[in-house]
């Protein structure tokens, strides 16, 4: 018998749903992807001219683990001016992910608790095991909102962190103010720590983001630039946060992604001087589009931010009515890929008009007619 050489911590993760269904759409000739979370817009001239430089002037060897200056001035000068913070520092990231990578190494021992909320990016289930750490889903439905009275309930003497997303994968739905501070108040409270994934923290189309470092000192914050200027396969991000839990994230880079992408860090300087506006209203539009076209045949939650909608389907389940899209050439995601629930699904409307009507056309006549 050949000896099993993958880890445990391997075992219980499956292949992610999504990526599934990114390969399946490579194979298909004409479809409607409504399925990834890829902004469609092309980058900015400014910030693909930051990048061109950095790479044709030598710029392409290992940075500094921490980031290159320029960067990290940038965003320490903005972060304080927002939060004022006595002790709160940035670290520039391979990635978001790569920050929320981390961030749990940096924190979470095996058998430590981590608060999650159902429906929930696909990626924390995943990475909170893989570092010994336990999941503990609370529920959002129907409307996706924070009830309080369950996080308290939810948490035990093992709970070392709560991570929220907001706006919120997959469903679109902004924290709102009054959440986001009794969250904080919470994790204050019990000292716990509160981590924040921001990173569609521009993509907010009735408001802006409130962040809950504005109530918790000791809230860390994970964002990026892979959003917001359309640079999704750059892998730069960055973290903000007490300077106790970056030294140690600043010491697991060192071991791990070495550093962010060189030429993409210059770049970044570059991104945060560009106005990204017109993008943002783009993507409002798609949105109402959206809810317009499928309010009558679905329930729906109007989201508030990213670029997701995330429906309940008519008919059967989540899995079922997904293989149904399908066999009509469109792309969605099952929600069971992101909840405990296999009642929704979720759509992307990173798509041009055009597409998103042809999604919209099938979902009327699946609703309708099966």
């Amino acid at each position: 018998m050949k000896r099993n050489w993958i880890a445990q911590r391997s075992a219980g993760i499956d292949s992610s749903g999504i990526r599934r269904v990114f390969d399946l759409a490579a194979n298909m000739h004409d479809p409607i992807d409504l399925s990834i979370g890829q902004p469609d817009f092309d980058v900015p001239r400014a910030i693909q001219d930051a990048a061109i430089e950095a790479i044709r002037s030598g710029k392409n060897g290992y940075s500094v683990t921490q980031g290159i200056a320029s960067l990290r001035a940038a965003l320490q000068s903005r972060v304080a001016a927002k939060f004022g913070h006595a002790d709160r520092t940035v670290l520039i990231t391979s990635g978001t992910s790569g920050a929320l990578v981390l961030a749990l190494l940096a924190t979470i021992d095996p058998g430590d608790e981590v608060i999650v909320f159902d429906p929930y990016f696909v990626m924390y289930e995943a990475l909170v095991g893989m570092v010994g750490g336990r999941c503990v889903l609370v529920d959002t439905y129907p409307e996706f909102r924070i009830d309080i009275d369950r996080v308290a309930a939810a948490m035990s003497g093992k709970t070392k962190m709560i991570l929220l997303g907001t706006p919120a994968n997959p469903t679109g739905v902004v924290a709102s103010e009054q959440e986001v501070r009794d969250l904080a108040e919470l994790a204050a409270r019990h000292e716990v720590l509160l981590v924040s994934d921001e990173i569609y923290g521009h993509f907010c189309y009735d408001g802006s983001l409130v962040s809950p470092a504005s109530y918790d000192e000791s809230c860390l914050v994970l964002d990026g630039f892979s959003k917001t200027y359309g640079v999704t396969g750059w892998r730069l991000g960055f973290a903000h946060g007490p300077a106790q839990i970056i030294e140690v994230m600043t010491m697991l880079q060192q071991y791990t992604f070495v550093c962010a992408p060189q030429p993409a860090q210059w770049a970044g300087v570059a991104a945060l001087d560009v106005d990204m506006r017109r993008e943002v209203a783009t993507f409002r539009r798609r949105r109402d589009l959206l809810i317009a076209g499928l309010a009558d045949d679905y329930e729906l939650v109007r989201p508030g931010g990213a670029f997701y909608l995330f429906p309940q389907v008519p008919w059967g389940t989540g899995t079922e009515f997904v293989r149904r899209a399908i066999d009509h050439e469109l792309l969605i995601i099952p929600g069971n890929v992101f909840s405990r629930r296999d009642t929704h699904f979720r759509i992307s409307y990173a798509a041009d008009e055009t597409t998103i009507a042809r999604g919209i056309d099938v979902l009327q006549r699946l609703a309708r007619f099966g």
